[in-house]
């Protein structure tokens, strides 16, 4: 079949990748079965595959078209699954291995977003090497009395708000930052920012960045961890997020910015914190956000007065331009 970007819905056929060995298995499958919903009702021909050692077999006996990399969490989002469809010449939905190394990597995506101008919290990282070596409580006593307290503890790596928490007095330290290494190696210490939670997608459909409708988060009880995410009725979204113009403007523009930033592609969601003075800082950058029933790119979609498989078919077939 021509590599041409119009061929016929139905000509086409897509792999969706999901599942995979990580702590968001469950969710990524989630994710996987709802595109493929979705796409299967624009006319598409989809399969779903759980990543496993078996890729490139997978890709000689599938041939596809198009890859839709749905898998959170490594190596759906560190780059590496990314560099294996580059490797195999494969055209895939989303961002290269590049740009999901550099948003992979939090302490290293700030960086970038603080040198570019753009607002994020102030942030130390401890590998958890440097922990153990350093003498834990006096490490921890020192962040304590450089940053100043509240904080939030997360891994420098990961999603879904596995192994976040927030710490307000020093006390509760230890145990953040141990229930952070259950994730990662790193814990990255930010200032914490008390605010309202604001999420914003951004989508290119061939004509540039665009910001989709700020979606608000608000858990009903406690932090927005993964419980908070993926359990319907334990967090209130609001959407478009009841934000004035002037705000709404804005988050707008720093999500489009981030995400140009990164040097992400296609499609991303971008986390932030509006303060009640109005400021505004950037908490991180997904790469593959979540497509299920409590995920909020979806809900951006719709409130943008898209449709979600046309949305996810004007990607695929972007995709399948670049080959």
């Amino acid at each position: 079949m021509s590599a041409s970007g119009g061929a016929a819905a139905s000509d086409l056929r897509v792999l969706i990748l999901a599942g995979g060995m990580s702590y968001e298995h469950e969710v990524s499958l989630k994710s996987g079965r709802r595109v493929a919903a979705a796409l299967q009702r624009q006319g598409m021909s989809c399969e779903i595959r759980d990543l496993d050692g078996d890729l490139l077999p997978t890709l000689q006996d599938f041939p596809p078209d198009v890859v839709f990399p749905l898998v959170h969490g490594a190596p759906g989002e560190d780059g590496s699954l990314r560099s294996v469809l580059e490797l195999a010449g494969v055209p895939f939905v989303g961002t290269d291995s590049v740009g999901a190394r550099r948003a992979w990597n939090k302490s290293a995506a700030k960086d970038l977003l603080r040198s570019a101008g753009l607002p994020t919290a102030d942030w130390t990282v401890m590998p958890r090497q440097a922990f153990s070596d350093f003498g834990a409580r006096k490490l921890l006593d020192r962040i304590a009395a450089k940053m100043g307290l509240p904080l939030v503890v997360k891994p420098n790596s990961g999603g879904s708000g596995l192994g976040v928490q927030s710490v307000r007095k020093e006390d509760d330290f230890p145990s953040a930052m141990m229930g952070c290494f259950s994730y990662s190696d790193e814990a990255l210490v930010e200032s914490f920012v008390d605010g309202r939670d604001i999420a914003v997608g951004v989508v290119d459909l061939g004509e540039g960045p665009t910001a989709l409708p700020p979606v608000e988060i608000t858990p009903l009880l406690g932090d927005y961890d993964y419980a908070a995410r993926y359990n319907p009725g334990a967090t209130r979204w609001t959407v478009p997020a009841d934000l004035d113009a002037a705000a709404a403007d804005r988050v707008a523009e720093i999500a489009v910015a981030a995400h140009e930033t990164l040097g992400l592609r296609d499609i991303s969601r971008v986390d932030l914190m509006v303060d009640d003075a109005g400021t505004i800082q950037i908490l991180e950058a997904n790469v593959a956000p979540g497509m299920t029933e409590t995920s909020l790119l979806p809900m951006a979609i719709e409130a943008a007065g898209m449709d979600t498989g046309e949305t996810l078919t004007r990607m695929v077939r972007l995709a399948l331009a670049r080959s």
